[in-house]
């Protein structure tokens, strides 16, 4: 399927790429709902991925019945007792339960019980998306502490100046000894047609001239962006902006900055041949150091060093903090992203709805199996979050009645919960409203 979408400006294809991505993100869900609840000893009749007319199904040893539904936008597990997918309360076939039988329902089981239950398909979402960075880790390697060169991006006129296996013993005149002190002198270096590399290659000790260290290659297109739009690939190479010849990828970025979001006339090289790109900036907000946010004009082009430093496999242990350190960024990021759209610091274009996530879902789908899947581990974690919401309907309101039931001894009455519910729906329904009109009217 991925090899269909990179001619995804078909609708169908974009639907194809949302649904395959919200698919698994629903399933990894309502499995730690079923899962948990099967451990805990709460029976789940059935397991349906999509709503609305069966497609498949199929019972299990265990009583389940997994079913494949027409309608592929979202998914749910009914427990025995449920009234609805929703987990709603259905006294009457409880009533007709045994006292052991109602033990197995979710409104029967012990209070710890119903809580993990309903914890644990956020938390699903969250180690999905540490085990898919754990993979990636591992697959892709880590850098070595060493200045050596692991492979050199294609650049114009600097064939084979750098080699794999050459290590950089200085840079400028100034000395490397390892990796950090590499990328610290490459700071310091103005924007030049080129640098001088000292460097020991099998053996021998030799000096090159190579392209300036943090040259203007695309490493990544953001999906959504003006980059993409333009047909801009990885492995590109901006050699002029508006005529003006550049080295340096922070003269890109300075020049996208001052632009104010007027168009600007990229020229770029890729694979021997040159073309020009028109492409308007659009504004971002973006995350900074200290939490905060701030407001920049972007074509969506991210860059780094010309060379990709050798790199070795991390032990598990490692790939692990790694996947945690980044499930967890995207956590602290997103909330932060919230509260300043809430408190107006930033906009609140930064809020996509459905049909934004699904033209994302196309876009990052468009340049390869790694970047969608990487794509679904950071869905994952924002679909894990906002079920921690604490608002009625949500994972996270029925962890809030929980915590009520566990400091009162009993859980909300049942009126309070038909009004907190009608409540939590219409919170929901006016932020699915508004995330679309960001989509279709506001910020298109």
């Amino acid at each position: 399927m991925l090899s269909l979408i990179p001619s995804f400006g078909s609708a169908a294809l974009t639907l194809i790429a949302f649904v395959a991505a919200l698919s698994v993100i629903v399933f990894v869900h309502e499995y730690g709902h079923y899962i948990v609840g099967r451990w805990s000893g709460i029976h789940a009749e059935v397991f349906s991925l999509g709503f609305g007319p069966v497609l498949w199904s199929r019972m299990d040893k265990r009583g389940t019945r997994w079913q494949l539904a027409a309608l592929p936008f979202g998914g749910y597990v009914k427990f025995l007792g449920d009234s609805n997918a929703a987990s709603g309360k259905d006294a009457e076939a409880i009533s007709r339960l045994a006292p052991e039988e109602q033990r197995h329902t979710m409104h029967g089981a012990p209070l710890w019980a119903r809580a993990a239950t309903v914890a644990a398909g956020p938390m699903a979402n969250f180690l999905f998306s540490t085990l898919v960075f754990l993979v990636f880790a591992m697959a892709w390697g880590v850098p070595t502490t060493a200045p050596v060169v692991g492979a050199v991006k294609p650049m114009p006129a600097f064939a084979d100046s750098l080699q794999a296996g050459d290590r950089i013993t200085a840079l400028a005149g100034t000395e490397t000894p390892d990796l950090a002190a590499f990328i610290a002198a490459a700071q310091t270096l103005p924007p030049a047609p080129s640098a001088e590399y000292a460097i020991e290659r099998d053996g021998n000790a030799l000096t090159v001239q190579g392209p300036y260290p943090f040259p203007p290659v695309v490493d990544g297109v953001q999906p959504q962006s003006a980059a993409m739009d333009a047909g801009i690939q990885v492995g590109d190479v901006v050699t002029q902006i508006d005529g003006a010849p550049i080295w340096a990828f922070e003269q890109l970025r300075s020049a996208i900055g001052a632009s104010e979001g007027q168009t600007v006339t990229l020229t770029v090289w890729r694979n021997g041949a040159t073309q020009e790109l028109d492409l308007t900036p659009r504004r971002a907000d973006l995350p900074t150091a200290d939490g905060g946010f701030e407001t920049r004009w972007l074509i969506g082009l991210t860059g780094g060093l010309v060379i990709e430093p050798e790199t070795r496999t991390p032990n598990p242990w490692e790939a692990l903090k790694l996947g945690v350190s980044q499930t967890w960024a995207l956590i602290t990021t997103t909330l932060s992203g919230l509260w300043h759209m809430v408190t107006g610091a930033i906009s609140t274009c930064n809020l996509q709805g459905p049909i934004g996530i699904a033209e994302t879902s196309a876009d990052a789908a468009s340049q390869g199996g790694a970047s969608f899947v990487w794509f679904i581990a950071m869905l994952s974690t924002a679909v894990g979050l906002m079920n921690l919401f604490p608002i009625p309907v949500l994972d996270g309101g029925h962890l809030v009645f929980h915590a009520w039931e566990a400091v009162t001894g009993h859980p909300p009455t049942e009126r309070a919960l038909r009004v907190l519910m009608t409540l939590g729906l219409s919170i929901l329904l006016t932020l699915m409203l508004f995330a679309i009109g960001n989509d279709l009217l506001f910020c298109a």
